[in-house]
């Protein structure tokens, strides 16, 4: 057994699948449903100097990290289209089979067409998809508490702390009941035994073992450095933020002062997972138990076979260098 470490190496359940992002490459490993795993690898983005400055850094992973997410989700979803679709292909393969002497050319070009929209996304697009999805988490966790507050406590300068306390309950519920709900979801579900695949062997490389699927199984699946309790965070510093702005008669200008310190709320919530996930301290392991408790609906025990695939992805991503991904 080597040595323990915390490595930097973190990663992302996505469809039948597990993504990896080390120091040097990201490896997307999926389970096609023939059984075979690909994998799909390419180099970690270079960042500058500016980039490594604390609070800087968190805002950069926190907009890197969802641009990474949405390609590495947009090419596991390629390899599951719904039966029709499938059924659509197998009969237009089947057609080409029979008519590829007299269409050879006309064959090649269908296939090159065929492997261009298989690649997934443009830049364009990704960056369309996270747009939309800031957009919407904007709207369900600053937005939404925001005008919910407003309607409950209508003379707000008057009250600021009424309005922070409410304000921060309704934020928290909607949090906790959005986690509940997609938990119970069958789909959803399935990524979350990914999702726990990814811990267990991220947590069994951290120890030193070899990887392989009876060795990865003896780990917990709930993991300090999660992005489910950077979220968290994230809940709990804006709150602890918010509560410093004031709060005024006009909701406009409380939720405009909101979206600007949003990413400051980021990167302090990155510098904070970032020391609790590094730290010993009994403390540290207080702070730390809300997240894993959380972790108890976003993840699930997988099989032998996630966890196959969540190993595949991890060593794709392991550097020559053991001192390259320290945490």
């Amino acid at each position: 057994m080597s040595e323990k470490k915390m490595t930097s190496i973190g990663g992302q359940a996505v469809i039948e699948g597990v993504m990896m992002r080390g120091p040097h490459k990201i490896a997307v490993a999926v389970r096609k449903p023939d059984g075979e795993i690909i994998i799909d690898e390419k180099p970690t983005p270079k960042i500058g100097k500016i980039v490594k400055i604390p609070i800087i850094r968190g805002v950069y992973s926190f907009f890197s990290s969802l641009v990474i997410g949405v390609q590495a989700l947009t090419f596991s979803a390629k390899f599951f289209d719904d039966e029709e679709e499938m059924k659509k292909r197998e009969a237009a393969k089947k057609k080409a089979e029979e008519k590829k002497n007299k269409k050879e050319n006309k064959d090649k070009a269908q296939k090159d067409k065929k492997k261009e929209n298989e690649n997934g996304l443009s830049d364009a697009a990704i960056y369309v998809a996270v747009a939309l999805s800031l957009c919407l988490s904007i709207g369900m966790f600053i937005v939404l508490p925001n005008l919910v507050t407003e309607f409950v406590v209508p003379n707000q300068e008057a009250h600021p702390i009424l309005y922070n306390f409410i304000e921060s309950v309704v934020k928290l519920v909607i949090f906790g009941g959005y986690i509940v709900l997609i938990s119970q979801m069958k789909d959803i579900q399935r990524v979350f035994e990914y999702h726990g695949a990814e811990h267990k062997t991220i947590f069994c490389y951290e120890n030193g073992e070899e990887l392989t699927v009876e060795n990865v199984k003896k780990y917990s699946r709930f993991h300090p450095r999660c992005g489910t309790s950077f979220l968290l965070f994230v809940m709990i510093v804006s709150i602890l933020v918010f509560s410093l702005l004031g709060v005024y008669e006009n909701a406009l200008i409380n939720i405009g002062l909101r979206l600007l310190f949003l990413p400051i709320v980021a990167g302090l919530s990155y510098e904070i997972i970032r020391f609790a996930g590094k730290s010993k301290n009994k403390c540290v392991t207080w702070l730390n138990a809300p997240g894993k408790w959380l972790q108890k609906f976003t993840t699930r025990e997988p099989d032998d076979s996630q966890i196959e695939v969540a190993i595949a992805s991890m060593k794709a991503v392991i550097p020559e260098n053991g001192e390259d991904d320290k945490w």
